[in-house]
């Protein structure tokens, strides 16, 4: 659909990434405006595209869940790049390229004669990101990874999950998304730094190293360990015995609430019931036995309320609440459709789905969704029409697995 100008518009982007990270990347640039042309194996396509959940729960490769979510406005071309034609239209399309961004293996753009020396001859503004699980040099370039194992080996593991109990992953490829993040930042960063001096630089990025210097709950362990010595550690979900709980029951689920010395009496006020008045109750406490009889007293009152009755009340108060939602409790969240952060979009085998829309608002250069995530080789014609390619082309391209 049309839009209004966008902050990328202009910016050609060669995308060989697949998965997650890269993707993710790829989509901030192109729901920024960027044309991204993502290239694919023929036939197959991105891995992602056979991940579930599958829109209407039936698998099948153009109703991916994630794959829809992370290739809006993307044109899809389908490549051999294990034949020198395959390549050699790569190469046509990288010369006329802002930014080409691939997390193939470490070596692998090597292997296939893509090297950045060699694009940076053909393009030398090129901003080419690679983006690999531990970077494209050290002991370790070569080895392979899971989202758990990166997790574990950049240290935040250590400190998720309860303190009795073996450390924890966090939600299903949120570090993923964390380093294709990064990794979007890093390339606009050359990309501009490029338009001054006219020479593209090769970032190289290590999904290991964006996990080890991401910020803990308490700041930067590292930072920690290097002064004192300190050790990230597991910390139990309720701690001490002032009331009320953080982390607290309610009629359909739970919610969480700081309130702390300082803000006792807004705490009785919002509450307004005449046993939270009890002076024995105000913290700091000294004794559980004061802590179990407020509880008597809370927890039955928190169970004749909705979760949003209570954050609605506490924060009318002046205290900071939270429900804990659902994802439910989310898409029909008052906050997230008033600023019209979900996008519904019309895919043509996953049918209308509603996707998460802008991490951020620029009024005068918008996100906008302007096509669905493209199904395999649909912009075959209509990219290597723009290279000069004809329709008899195609079709020996075609016959020749090229495309």
């Amino acid at each position: 659909m049309d839009t209004a100008s966008q902050a990328l518009d202009g910016v050609r982007v060669v995308d060989l990434t697949r998965h997650v990270a890269g993707p993710f990347c790829t989509k901030l640039l192109a729901d920024y405006g960027a044309d991204v042309i993502k290239i694919e194996q023929p036939g197959r396509g991105d891995p992602a595209r056979w991940i579930g959940p599958f829109a209407g729960d039936i698998p099948h490769p153009e109703r991916s869940g994630l794959f829809l979510h992370l290739n809006t406005n993307k044109r899809s071309l389908t490549l051999n790049l294990n034949c020198d034609t395959g390549r050699a239209i790569l190469l046509k399309l990288i010369g006329s390229a802002d930014i080409l961004v691939e997390n193939f293996r470490a070596g692998t753009m090597a292997s296939l004669g893509l090297d950045y020396p060699r694009l940076a001859m053909l393009n030398p503004a090129l901003v080419m990101t690679s983006i690999s699980n531990f970077g494209q040099s050290g002991p370790y370039r070569d080895w392979r990874a899971s989202e758990l194992v990166l997790y574990a080996m950049g240290h935040e593991m250590w400190g998720t999950g309860a303190p009795d109990a073996e450390p924890a992953s966090m939600a299903n490829k949120l570090n993923l998304h964390l380093a294709g993040q990064a990794a979007c930042a890093a390339t606009l960063c050359v990309y501009f730094g490029a338009q001054l001096s006219g020479s593209g630089q090769h970032i190289d990025l290590s999904i290991m190293e964006t996990l080890a210097a991401a910020p803990d709950r308490r700041g930067v362990a590292l930072v920690a360990y290097q002064y004192c010595g300190d050790r990230m550690r597991r910390q139990p979900a309720v701690q001490g015995i002032d009331p009320p709980p953080f982390l607290n029951s309610c009629a359909d689920g739970l919610f969480e609430i700081t309130v702390g010395i300082n803000r006792w009496d807004d705490f009785v006020r919002a509450v307004g019931e005449e046993w939270i008045r009890d002076p024995a109750f105000r913290p700091p406490l000294r004794e559980r036995a004061a802590s179990e009889r407020f509880n008597r007293h809370w927890v039955p009152w928190c169970m004749a309320r909705t979760k949003h009755e209570l954050f609605a009340r506490f924060q009318a108060g002046g205290l900071p609440c939270a429900p804990l939602n659902t994802v439910a409790d989310l898409v029909n969240d008052e906050q997230l459709m008033q600023r019209e952060f979900f996008v519904p979009i019309n895919h043509p085998v996953a049918g209308p789905i509603t996707y998460p829309g802008a991490p951020f608002k620029m009024k005068e250069a918008p996100f906008a969704i302007r096509r669905p995530a493209p199904t395999l080789g649909q912009h075959n014609a209509e990219i290597l029409g723009e290279l000069g390619y004809g329709a008899t082309d195609l079709a020996a391209l075609s016959a020749a697995a090229v495309i």
